[in-house]
């Protein structure tokens, strides 16, 4: 009877054994699998970034696109590890909010540029604004400077010599119309063009209310605009061979040639 019992009991440790060994190979095969968490912004990222996931699946990398329709939890989630890299934003607004918010992030390369635009249903070209008009211009640092400094392009303001890429409207030294300028969240500037006589919109922003910069906008920046759209992850994952195969996917001529066609130069690629 105690040699049944030993018997036996030799007989379910190697079963456990067994499967403890089967468990353990399942485990580690279903690791090599490598998963990147994009954050992005609708339009046009998430666009051009399902273009980078069929690419991507071939490389056996799986690419979950999580959609943001604001310019802060995308940095906030890269930071905490919540996302592998996200996809939205521009150098100088990068290290305004890096620096703002005390983060560690870097940018491991640029994919495309959205000229920012001009955009009005009340009049047909700048020349049409009267005295007093209400402008609207995101209120972040560094696209509500750019949109003072698209403004200052098109002659409808000047500012003072030294405003950068963060100009603020208290460097406005002359504005002849006496335009009333208010600073609005960027999401919210393509809702208040009944309200206004002129906003000033981020590409990704009008493109995803129903506009097309290219024929809607009554100005933009020019091509050669320095504000290219970057992908950035938390500084010391640059080198991750993931994150650089992601890179290579958003810089391919598959991507290129999406681009091109669909966005017809209201995005453009910068590679």
């Amino acid at each position: 009877m105690k040699r049944f019992i030993k018997v036996t009991g030799l007989i379910l440790v190697l079963i456990i054994t067994a499967f403890g060994i089967a468990g353990c190979g399942a485990k580690d095969t279903g690791s090599q699998s490598k998963t990147i968490k994009l954050g992005v912004s609708p339009v046009p990222h998430a666009e051009i970034a399902k273009i980078a996931k069929d690419i991507l699946a071939k490389d056996g990398i799986n690419l979950e696109i999580v959609e943001f329709n604001d310019y802060v939890q995308p940095n906030l989630a890269v930071s905490d590890g919540e996302l592998s890299a996200n996809f939205f934003q521009h150098t100088p607004y990068l290290k305004s909010f890096a620096k703002e918010h005390n983060l560690s992030l870097t940018s491991v390369g640029g994919v495309h540029i959205e000229p920012m635009g001009i955009y009005s249903q009340k009049v047909k070209a700048l020349t049409e604004l009267k005295e007093g008009a209400k402008v609207a211009i995101p209120n972040d640092p560094t696209n509500g400077g750019r949109a003072l400094l698209l403004l200052q392009a098109q002659g409808l303001i000047k500012l003072e010599p030294n405003a950068g890429t963060e100009a603020m409207k208290k460097q406005i030294i002359d504005n002849p119309k006496k335009l009333q300028i208010t600073e609005l969240e960027a999401a919210m500037l393509p809702k208040v063009l009944d309200d206004t006589d002129i906003a000033v919109i981020n590409t990704n922003f009008a493109l995803g209310a129903g506009l097309n910069p290219v024929k809607d906008a009554i100005a933009m920046e020019g091509k050669d605009s320095p504000y290219v759209n970057i992908v950035v992850v938390k500084t010391g994952n640059e080198n991750n061979e993931a994150v650089q195969k992601l890179m290579k996917a958003l810089t391919s001529p598959e991507v290129k040639k999406f681009i091109d066609e669909k966005y017809k130069g209201a995005v453009v690629a910068a590679f």
